[in-house]
């Protein structure tokens, strides 16, 4: 399955961007879709997950409270509605597909390209 990842962009602190992540076929229920980002010179780190059958979803505590992750079924399409932007959310966000829940990436087999999220004034 391939995952394009988009909805990123050059955005001020405080406003809200919501990112997409479409697949090309249809996504099992008993799949995990999540987000990933990397800042400039760190590691990649774990945001957000959901469970695509039953919705369940999961946040790193660093974003919770101000970052949403959604799914549309009928689109094959994930969203991460990030509100209340700050600079330090600047980073390349990617999705992902895992067979189970975790936050570790090398559980997740399947990446889209990233898109990039820019917070400044």
């Amino acid at each position: 399955v391939q995952l394009q990842a988009s909805g990123g962009g050059l955005v001020q602190p405080g406003r809200s961007l919501r990112l997409s992540c479409a697949a090309s076929r249809r996504i099992y229920s008993s799949y995990v879709l999540g987000w990933f980002r990397q800042a400039p010179g760190k590691e990649r780190e774990f945001v957000a997950a959901i469970r695509w059958g039953v919705g369940s979803t999961y946040y790193a505590d660093s974003v919770k409270g101000r970052f949403t992750i959604s799914r549309d079924s009928a689109r094959n399409t994930v969203y991460l509605q990030i509100d209340n932007l700050k600079p330090e959310d600047t980073a390349v966000y990617y999705c992902a597909i895992s067979f189970s829940y975790s936050t570790m990436q090398n559980e997740y087999k399947f990446w889209g390209q990233g898109t990039q999220v820019t917070v400044s004034s």
